[in-house]
């Protein structure tokens, strides 16, 4: 069975959209079945391709680039992810309360493929840096907004999301293995 994980921010044209690629990557190259969507909490994004500085960031890194269109996540679409993760604390609130008046369970690693149920996480919470010692306050997990910045707060995005990749590579190999 297919392992269907989500990528979460606000326009659907920076982190998410980086995580997507970056994830799809790494899982088409292990030759392990998963496919990695992503969405915004917002709709003003919609309908657009992945941020220009963004695709320049995953181009120079050796990603190639998807054709992309920015969309809003939607309630109903919800438990037909395994994995949902959230680049911000207030996405991850977000989220929590889309899944909630969705009457989505949340629960932590439910069946693979379970349509009553998701599993919703920080991204970073993947991160070796945090696994072993969790921050206090969920929102110090927060993968930083490059939109405002420049190039180099793209780079520095591209490292932050390639830090959590291979832990969240080896946690869908897990649930594909139950």
């Amino acid at each position: 069975m297919t392992y269907r994980l989500l990528m979460v921010c606000t326009g659907n044209i920076c982190r998410s959209a980086m995580a997507e690629v970056i994830l799809n990557d790494r899982f088409e190259s292990e030759g392990i079945d998963a496919v990695v969507d992503s969405a915004g909490i917002s709709a003003e994004e919609h309908g657009n391709p992945i941020d220009y500085r963004a695709q320049k960031t995953l181009r120079r890194a050796g990603y190639e680039i998807p054709d992309h269109f920015a969309k809003q996540v939607k309630a109903h679409e919800l438990a037909d992810y395994d994995l949902i993760l959230a680049m911000t604390s207030n996405h991850m609130n977000w989220m929590e309360s889309l899944a909630d008046r969705a009457g989505v369970n949340v629960i932590e690693n439910p069946d693979v493929g379970d349509p009553r149920s998701t599993d919703i996480r920080m991204f970073r919470s993947f991160d070796p840096k945090y696994v072993a010692n969790p921050p206090k306050r969920r929102r110090e997990l927060d993968v930083p907004d490059p939109w405002y910045g420049d190039q180099e707060d793209f780079e520095i995005t591209l490292e932050t999301i390639e830090s959590a990749a291979d832990a969240i590579v080896q946690h869908v190999k897990e649930q594909l293995a139950k």
